[in-house]
């Protein structure tokens, strides 16, 4: 296939920038506990309705806990039993996923990647099933604010993956078209958001809950992960 010429990229979070396993194991966990107000058997039965294994923390690939939204995740976990309300616990958890920023796991360098992608004249963005507000901070541990010029969390309006809101978001902010936009990802629900709103590349990366299996047939591009982006794009 001969590539289209990229003028920005579009970057998941979880699972891109941040290892998913090795950042959210534990994380998942203690929103399993906060859930099922500390009652272990129920934990566990939540855990695995989300797609995590409740012994380690580890998500399955394109899980719930990994690919889904905090909505989504309370939505399924009351239903299954969870002492909360929906919107009461979207609440709680989205409290507890900003708190684990500091926790977080970069795959690479990423204020190194991010401005030598910038200083190529590339546009970046992060799209990311999290809140806006962990989205940013994010950014801000990492030192990626300077080289950004947008991000969006799945509350920020532009609803949430696997519809093409995102991207459009991007491209509204920055004047591309979706066609010159390369968006990158660790699950389906990535290359899915990708595909309906046309964006040129399509890549994916085995850093997240994704496998090689399920998204090799997705993406144009299947990388380990994003430390081997510009020796694919460029070299």
């Amino acid at each position: 296939m001969s590539r289209p010429a990229i003028s920005g990229i579009l970057f998941d979070k979880d699972g891109t920038l941040i290892d998913y396993q090795a950042s959210w194991a534990p994380t998942n966990l203690k929103a399993g506990r906060l859930a099922a107000r500390g009652d272990i058997e129920l934990a566990a039965r939540l855990l695995t309705v989300a797609g995590v294994d409740p012994a380690t923390g580890y998500a399955t690939s394109d899980g719930l806990l990994a690919s889904g939204n905090t909505e989504d995740v309370a939505q399924a976990w009351a239903e299954a039993g969870a002492p909360f309300d929906a919107a009461e616990l979207t609440d709680r958890l989205d409290t507890l996923f900003q708190s684990a920023v500091v926790a977080a796991v970069p795959v690479c360098d990423l204020a190194a990647l991010f401005a030598s992608l910038a200083g190529r004249g590339l546009v970046l963005g992060i799209a990311s099933s999290d809140s806006e507000t962990a989205v940013a901070a994010t950014a801000e541990r990492f030192g990626l604010e300077p080289h950004l010029s947008f991000l969006c969390g799945y509350d920020s309006g532009h609803g949430a993956k696997p519809g093409r809101g995102m991207v459009d978001g991007f491209c509204h902010a920055t004047g591309l078209l979706a066609v010159a936009v390369a968006v990158i990802g660790d699950s389906t629900h990535d290359m899915h958001m990708a595909a309906a709103a046309g964006a040129g590349l399509r890549i994916a990366v085995l850093t997240g809950a994704g496998s090689a299996e399920t998204l090799r047939p997705l993406s144009h591009l299947l990388l380990p992960s994003i430390a081997t982006l510009e020796q694919a794009l460029f070299d």
